[in-house]
């Protein structure tokens, strides 16, 4: 047996609008609305509406053997139900297939499970809730935000009583293994299945770059490649932001007719299986240790926490959110706790890098911002009022 999973990250963060000095005291909306729906708006019509109808027909035609998997943020959700509920309809209707397996995460796309497990295991019970009431769904699979893993997280998910979680496979951590094989965690056995980098990569990132050596990367080539790195009773696990159809790769690179032919590809002319997360697990035995002693992510070319915890804009900002844990505990204000929550998402770290080259250039392309340093005073103006607001609330209860 030889088989493939899909699995595709679709996020979408509450952005924060440009929020000067002045505002501190007077203003207490940081999110910027107008903008937020004008990239869902956007997103949903390029993306997430034509992705999903072509997946939703090919798993009709296939009957059953094709089969994908989501892990959708809550921030996501909570935005699809504000300005675009025929995307969640769409979605829907995906579910009802029993074709789809939807992930556990971070209801907020947040980095708690390195900085607050209390905190953490909220927005891990949270995210699970609204999976199950939204889709009628039971999360087992757990991915952690941008695959971000270690051996310490893997346990905390173990104790959460799910069967196994996806990180990114680190070329490093796996030396002479390979990607597609299942491993367990050191120090206890729990399975975790690893993100094919490069097949990964290929499609998200060089589909159209016309300077790769690979282009055009037709479903022939691509398919191909899968094949020759599968062994027997191996999975290879192709997980890429679902943004990459229609958004990041535009309709008139081919995208979209790639994935259409791609199930048919696989299932007739190579044989080989799609499983979701929880039948790769199912069908598929721990093959070795996979020792995250450190912790990864599949972030940029270091794959660790650099992407949003490296300069001092980052540190300063993602200690400074985080201590205001105790006070929140303390005021118990279903407001303020979602206002301190949607204030964690990675994105906003990930808007304050300063790094170069290919990886800042990415990191500059999702920014709403000008620059790192708008991003990081806007950011913490907003953190300071926030502050003060619950600080003033905390006096008078």
């Amino acid at each position: 047996m030889r088989s493939v999973t899909l699995c595709f990250q679709v996020h979408q963060p509450f952005r924060i609008n440009p929020y000067t000095f002045f505002d501190i005291g007077k203003n207490h909306s940081y999110e910027d609305a107008a903008h937020n729906k004008l990239v869902v708006d956007r997103v949903a019509d390029l993306c997430y509406l034509p992705t999903n109808k072509i997946l939703l027909q090919q798993i009709k035609k296939y009957k059953g053997l094709f089969r994908v998997a989501f892990s959708i943020s809550g921030t996501t959700i909570e935005q699809f139900k504000l300005y675009r509920p025929d995307v969640i309809d769409s979605f829907i209707a995906l579910a009802k297939t029993d074709c789809v397996e939807f992930l556990a995460e971070t209801y907020y796309h947040s980095l708690s499970s390195i900085f607050s497990k209390e905190e953490f295991l909220i927005q891990v019970d949270t995210h699970r809730k609204l999976i199950r009431s939204t889709f009628g769904y039971q999360t087992e699979v757990f991915r952690n935000t941008e695959l971000i893993h270690n051996n310490d997280i893997a346990a905390t998910i173990k104790e959460l009583g799910l069967k196994g979680m996806i990180t990114e496979g680190v070329q490093k951590l796996l030396g002479t293994m390979s990607t597609n094989k299942v491993y367990s965690p050191a120090h206890t056995s729990f399975p975790v299945i690893l993100r094919n980098c490069k097949l990964s990569d290929d499609l998200a990132f060089r589909f159209s770059d016309k300077n790769w050596k690979g282009y055009p990367l037709t479903v022939e080539k691509y398919t191909s490649w899968i094949k020759k790195s599968l062994k027997k009773h191996e999975n290879a696990t192709i997980y890429v932001d679902y943004e990459t159809f229609g958004e990041h790769q535009k309709k008139n690179s081919g995208i979209f007719t790639f994935l259409r032919k791609l199930p048919g590809m696989l299932i007739d002319t190579h044989g080989i299986d799609f499983m979701t997360p929880s039948e790769v697990i199912d069908n598929l035995e721990i093959h070795d240790v996979y020792d995250a002693h450190e912790t990864i992510s599949w972030a940029d070319i270091e794959k660790n926490l650099s992407a949003w915890y490296q300069n001092s804009m980052q540190k300063e900002a993602l200690e400074k959110i985080y201590s205001l844990e105790p006070l929140i505990r303390k005021m118990q204000i279903r407001r303020h706790t979602d206002k301190w929550s949607k204030l964690q998402t990675s994105d906003h770290f990930y808007y304050m890098s300063t790094k170069g080259y290919s990886d800042g250039e990415v990191h500059q392309y999702f920014s709403p911002f000008a620059s790192p340093h708008d991003a990081y005073i806007h950011y913490m103006n907003v953190v300071a009022d926030f502050e003060l607001e619950i600080r003033k609330k905390k006096l008078f209860k």
